[in-house]
């Protein structure tokens, strides 16, 4: 079980920071590890009198009364005297000395503590790193904001103050040895870490060693309306973004398509994802939309708009140490057919006439998104991308979702290279095929992550078996003894016979209860009991909340790796949250979710759940090692790009719709930086491969296309080009 394979295993049931994970020493070392040698005095014995010139705001010794000038730079009080005609001599010198030192200090402490300190993480003492006292540089007109201070700290730990770029503070909340990093004359620093136990954004995350505690930002890019229920019971006809998008569209008098705009500015703040680093947490996965690059003519979408805002986000994560799964989950013509893929209904990529002609679109937008990611800016920040969203297997077809997979490989790591530390790691969904079925799939390929998403609320059965149970040592009945039994022995196998693999998605859900949850017309629910019982969490008793924190504590111990869906569901217009199941924050606050996630190790094991265990060593090409890159000839000749076959098409692949790379690509902006700023600063430019010069797919002139969003058996049109 994931409780009992060779992770690290802290003490359980520690709220306070506990010893970092034995092996810290295997993690690259500091960027500035060539001076971990110099024996330069720590932040706390800096001397006072140069605090003001250091323009700091840590915390220092005050009463320097008793304390010679001499002593504080360590020469001593006293100065031999020869003759009175060399005393002048010597003490113009040593006058000349002082002088020298002085400025030298002057120059040299900040830079040391401003710059080089935050780089020098030892690992021998990651587990007890103390907050670091905040320093403070020249703050220059970071946007259009002007009420910010001229200066203000540019780092900090638990109960230090933040300040948004609107001028407004907050106290940052971390108890777990997480510190943030935010300097304006440096945008692009990685320093930051969320929490002692994992590595700085600027050192290597080991897979099989570093635990994945993460969630998702469900909601946020990519609305559905059980997480923002508001958004659609103020337009009841909506069941999905597509149809939402048309009615705000058409009602101008309320604010019309820009609303969305609005929700993508507050729906999560910074102080979200402060919390998020807070709460032990060291993931977030992104879903984000395929409009965030465009919109072809009929999507309704708000496009080109998102972007902005999810850039300011992986600046927060950037800011606050949170490694980044940016999650493409939205495809051009859906890739499943649910209301969370843009449009409710069936799927056209790589089903129907414009199956091919869908993928090459979704291509094209896996391209774009690599490419920018892949910058030296944000290649530590964003580590693994999630290419398509819960693809529908059961309708596409293995055969040509693998096809799909290895071309969308085979780009991104043209674009990229091969290799450790060459662009993020690629993360495939399961297609809801079970993760058994993906033994041995593409040996020799470069770093790819399996996903799955595990739920109880879905699989169609009764959920009645009681879950509050007390809150002893029987707190959830049979439900925690179940998700170990049903997950972490997959899992494990997994990591042995695949690689890497995550749960990207699950929740607390043990029935499909929550406003919403099933679309927005009412779907049944296959809950054998009354749903108003979960719909309102402040109704629930103490043996509730008990079953169901150790109910997720068993589903993280069973998955090893994942990300809970979701961090925040809005309120409903009962000004309440109906979806009290799906909520992490909610959780948090109110005691079934862990404060520390690192309790939930072990957990199988003390139910009496065992199974296979996995060692933590993957192979070396499943991480970027020996061998990676080096599919055999074998392995790709039975999938071709494109597919031979396209299901529910009525011709060959070779028949269908297709466009032509002769479009105008769309690169995604880097931030704007302030003109001070940006002097002397790269922000790059969104493309990382200069040698990746090829067209965007773009409609044939003169050919006609049916309706990309609705191609389902319908007639095939002529073969043009």
């Amino acid at each position: 079980m994931s409780g009992s394979t060779t992770y690290d295993t802290p003490e359980a049931a520690m709220r306070t920071a506990l010893p970092v994970d034995a092996g810290r020493d295997l993690l690259d070392r500091p960027s500035a590890s060539f001076l971990a040698g110099d024996n330069i005095a720590p932040r706390e014995s800096i001397n006072p009198q140069l605090q003001s010139s250091m323009n700091t705001s840590g915390n220092f010794p005050s009463d320097t009364s008793n304390t010679s000038r001499s002593e504080l730079h360590g020469y001593p009080e006293k100065i031999p005297v020869k003759t009175p005609g060399k005393r002048r001599t010597l003490l113009l010198i040593l006058f000349g000395i002082s002088i020298v030192i002085v400025v030298v200090l002057l120059v040299v402490l900040p830079v040391y503590f401003i710059v080089i300190k935050p780089k020098l993480h030892q690992n021998s003492q990651a587990d007890s790193i103390p907050a670091p006292a905040s320093i403070t540089t020249p703050a220059s007109d970071n946007g259009p904001n002007t009420n910010v201070p001229n200066s203000l700290p540019t780092t900090g730990g638990d109960g230090s103050t933040i300040t948004k770029d609107d001028g407004s503070t907050f106290t940052y909340k971390n108890a777990f040895g997480g510190f943030w990093v935010s300097d304006p004359s440096d945008p692009f620093n990685n320093n930051a870490r969320p929490n002692s136990w994992t590595p700085p954004l600027n050192q290597s995350w080991t897979w099989g060693k570093d635990r994945v505690y993460g969630v998702n930002l469900g909601g946020l890019f990519v609305l559905e309306p059980f997480i923002v229920p508001a958004l659609f019971q103020k337009y009841p006809e909506a069941v999905d973004e597509w149809t939402l998008s048309t009615l705000m569209r058409a009602d101008t008098a309320n604010g019309g398509i820009n609303q969305l705009e609005d929700h993508y500015n507050t729906f999560i703040t910074e102080e979200d994802i402060a919390e998020i680093a807070g709460a032990g947490l060291n993931w977030i996965r992104l879903p984000v939309p395929f409009w965030a690059i465009e919109t072809w003519p009929g999507e309704p979408f708000l496009a080109q708009t998102s972007w902005k805002y999810i850039e300011r986000l992986l600046g927060w994560c950037r800011k606050y140490g949170l490694r980044v799964m940016l999650d493409l989950h939205t495809i051009p013509g859906s890739q499943n057919g649910y209301n969370h893929s843009g449009k409710l209904g069936r799927p056209n990529f790589l089903n129907g006439v414009m199956g091919i002609a869908n993928a090459q679109r979704a291509l094209e937008y896996i391209r774009v998104f690599t490419e920018f990611i892949t910058q030296n800016q944000y290649k530590d920040v964003v580590p693994a991308f999630g290419i398509v969203n819960e693809a529908l297997l059961s309708t596409i077809g293995r055969s040509q979702l693998t096809s799909f997979y290895l071309q969308a490989h085979t780009m991104i790591r043209g674009i990229t290279g091969v290799g450790k530390g060459n662009g993020p790691y690629i993360s495939i969904h399961d297609g809801f095929s079970g993760l058994s079925s993906w033994e041995g799939f593409l040996a020799g390929s470069d770093r790819i992550i399996l996903d799955t998403h595990p739920y109880f609320a879905f699989d169609g059965s009764p959920a009645l078996s009681p879950i509050d149970t007390g809150t002893g040592d029987n707190a959830g009945g049979d439900w925690p003894t179940n998700a170990c039994n049903r997950w972490a022995a997959g899992f494990n196998e997994s990591r042995s016979n695949f690689g890497v693999t995550v749960a990207g998605e699950f929740s607390n859900g043990i029935n499909d209860c929550g406003l919403f949850l099933k679309g927005t017309s009412g779907a049944s629910v296959s809950y054998g009991g009354n749903c108003d019982d979960w719909q309102d969490s402040s109704k629930w008793s103490d043996g509730t909340k008990a079953g169901l924190l150790k109910f997720a504590m068993a589903s993280m111990d069973a998955f090893g790796d994942w990300f809970f869906w979701t961090w925040k569901i809005g309120n409903s217009t009962a000004g309440i949250v109906e979806s009290p199941l799906w909520s992490y924050q909610l959780g948090l606050q109110n005691g079934w979710i862990p404060i520390d996630p690192r309790t939930a190790l072990g957990t199988c094991a003390s139910l009496g759940v065992s199974g296979p265990e996995f060692n933590g060593n993957f192979q070396s090409w499943q991480t970027g090692g020996l061998g990676a890159g080096t599919i055999a000839p074998s392995s790709t000749s039975s999938f071709p790009w494109p597919p031979a076959t396209i299901s529910n098409a009525g011709a060959a692949g070779s028949q269908l719709p297709t466009y032509t790379p002769t479009g105008t690509v769309v690169t995604l902006a880097p931030p704007t930086l302030t003109a001070s700023a940006t002097a002397s600063i790269d922000v790059g430019n969104g493309w990382f491969d200069s040698q990746d010069a090829s067209g965007a797919p773009t409609p044939v002139a003169g050919c006609t296309y049916p309706d990309s969003w609705n191609a389902i058996d319908v007639a095939v049109p002529p073969v043009c080009s």
